[in-house]
């Protein structure tokens, strides 16, 4: 009996060392497969990334890019801009063309990818890009574009307002490149500086508008300069439901009905370079803009920088020298 009861204890022994033993075994050999796949997944992840971007009909779409990419083509001034403060400068393969000084190097260094508005294919799969980066004026171009690389199109949205634009955007050209801690560092100081140019211009109204091929047309707070009246806080007292594309026309005569305390301009022709345009200095400098009490008390505020104004809003240091015009003049 005693020999049964030792044999029956030995043998379950046996059976339970060996149902731990292939235990072991079976837990060592799904630990060794979950972390092949976590090392799989990591690897994946690493190779690419999904970012929220704009199509051709300017509808927010989920585009997959190449993640940390090492050719880059750039055929928009603000997401240079960006880049170019990242750091990232060594991966731009060719750009469009630009008069804006301190991104000419790109220019004169890179392949000419063509113009912000027109986009020379052939260059640009000349240079093998990896990811491909557009503005608004190339919508039209996201589909033959996104035959060679991924397309990343990013806008200023008005309701967002610009500051906050050029944060969400940075945001998301970081996020490519895995240097998103490095945007706040870069806007640091803009909020303070909004706010007390909104301090400033509290309680003040302003005319808000663009000189091009020798007309004034003003602008509401729906498009370009959007930034004076809805985050700097003038009050725009020309501003209309909808601004078309380079303003809505309007007249000397009504800025004298209007009569602003303060006006502000950008010139659209020296933005663009037009040979033998008029300046806007020289457009306003007429008798009727002189009955204005923006006028009277020399309030109307030519902006500095109009190129940097008109083709790279968005842009980090774009923001710096547009915040610098505006406080040049008000503080």
């Amino acid at each position: 009996m005693k020999k049964y009861v030792v044999k029956r204890f030995l043998a379950l022994t046996l059976a339970l060392a060996a149902t731990a033993s292939m235990a072991a075994c079976s837990s060592a050999n799904n630990n060794t497969d979950s972390s092949a796949a976590n090392s799989s997944i990591s690897a994946e992840q690493k190779q690419s990334i999904t970012i929220t971007s704009l199509n051709a009909n300017k509808e927010e779409v989920q585009v997959e890019v190449p993640y940390d990419a090492q050719r880059i083509a750039i055929l928009d001034m603000p997401s240079l801009d960006i880049l170019d403060k990242l750091g990232l400068g060594d991966r731009v393969v060719g750009t469009a063309d630009t008069s804006i000084e301190y991104l000419t190097d790109y220019v004169d260094n890179t392949e000419n990818l063509g113009t912000i508005k027109e986009a020379d294919l052939e260059a640009i799969m000349s240079v093998e890009p990896d990811v491909i980066f557009i503005g608004g004026r190339l919508a039209e171009s996201y589909d033959a574009l996104s035959e060679i690389a991924p397309v990343v199109y990013l806008a200023t949205d008005t309701e967002l307002g610009v500051v906050e634009s050029v944060r969400k955007n940075a945001t998301t050209i970081a996020s490519i490149f895995g240097k998103e801690a490095e945007v706040e560092t870069l806007m640091a100081d803009f909020d303070e500086r909004i706010a007390k140019l909104n301090e400033f211009a509290e309680g003040k109204n302003a005319v808000i508008g663009m000189c091009t091929s020798g007309a004034f047309n003003t602008l509401g707070n729906d498009g370009r300069l959007s930034m004076i009246g809805k985050e700097i806080g003038f009050t725009n007292i020309a501003s209309e439901d909808v601004t078309s594309t380079h303003g809505n026309e309007s007249s000397f005569e009504l800025l004298v009905d209007l009569n602003p305390e303060y006006m502000f301009i950008l010139d659209r022709d020296a933005a663009i370079s037009t040979e033998g345009a008029k300046l806007a200095q020289e457009i306003m400098d007429n008798e009727l803009v002189a009955k204005t009490d923006a006028y009277k008390n020399d309030n109307i505020i030519y902006l500095a920088h109009p190129s940097i104004w008109y083709t790279a809003e968005g842009g980090i240091t774009a923001l710096d020298y547009m915040l610098s015009d505006l406080e040049s003049e008000l503080l």
